[in-house]
């Protein structure tokens, strides 16, 4: 493919995707409902799940775009700022493989490399149970958790690279994705004084996989790279 749409036709329909992030505005325009949700803190709250700072909405939206039949599961790990600990983290992708979400959106990374060994068994289950995690390859220009391990499609961003599409690698994980950085667009707002980032490229790319599992009988890592890898564009000039 050059320059064209990316799975074009495909909408994510019968594709239940989960945002673990800041939680959602389930009323926000770019948003219309969701399916469910749940904050992850010291208790577990399903009914609590309202987006205080934004962030969440602005990722879950970007996805939407791509792929508005799927189904939404907003996951709040994020509170008053974009931090939280691993052992939430850890807590939240248990509670979307539970829950039998096909696609886990990780719009989050961390850099250090003690947590390597905790993701592992998360990731392993994953991959038994056919939930894809889509998650950043760095963060400020370091290496990120769990974007860069083996059975996890890992991110990176390209500002030149339109957000129609996106452009593969192999890597001696597995398949890297590189996406744009740009989110949906707000009326009025320019692109630079909206929200972009790291964040947004991992959104995007999650947008293209609810659309590549929705035509897939079979969405395991491996089918699921590979038709990512069979739809991709070519890397911008």
């Amino acid at each position: 493919m050059n320059g064209s749409e990316s799975f074009a036709g495909c909408t994510g329909r019968g594709v239940r995707v989960a945002v673990i992030d800041s939680g959602v505005h389930a009323s926000h325009p770019h948003i219309g409902g969701v399916a469910g949700g749940v904050t992850i803190g010291p208790d577990v709250d399903e009914n609590v799940y309202t987006d205080l700072i934004g962030h969440g909405t602005a990722v879950m939206a970007a996805i939407k775009e791509k792929a508005p039949d799927a189904e939404y599961f907003a996951v709040r790990v994020f509170y008053s700022s974009l931090r939280t600990t691993v052992d939430l983290l850890l807590r939240a992708i248990e509670w979307t493989i539970a829950n039998r979400i096909d696609v886990i959106n990780l719009s989050l990374g961390t850099t250090n490399p003690a947590h390597r060994e905790r993701f592992a068994p998360v990731i392993a289950r994953a991959l038994e149970r056919s939930a894809i995690l889509v998650s950043a390859r760095d963060a400020d220009d370091m290496p990120a958790l769990p974007g860069i391990l083996p059975g996890v499609i890992g991110v990176d961003l390209d500002w030149g690279c339109p957000r129609e599409t996106y452009y593969c690698k192999a890597t001696p994980e597995g398949l890297a994705v590189t996406a744009s950085g740009y989110p949906r667009s707000l009326p009025g707002v320019p692109c630079a004084k909206n929200l972009h980032g790291i964040s947004f490229a991992v959104a995007n790319t999650t947008g293209f996989v609810a659309k590549a599992c929705e035509g897939l009988e079979r969405r395991s890592y491996r089918e699921v790279c590979a038709a990512l890898a069979a739809n991709a564009g070519s890397k911008p000039a």
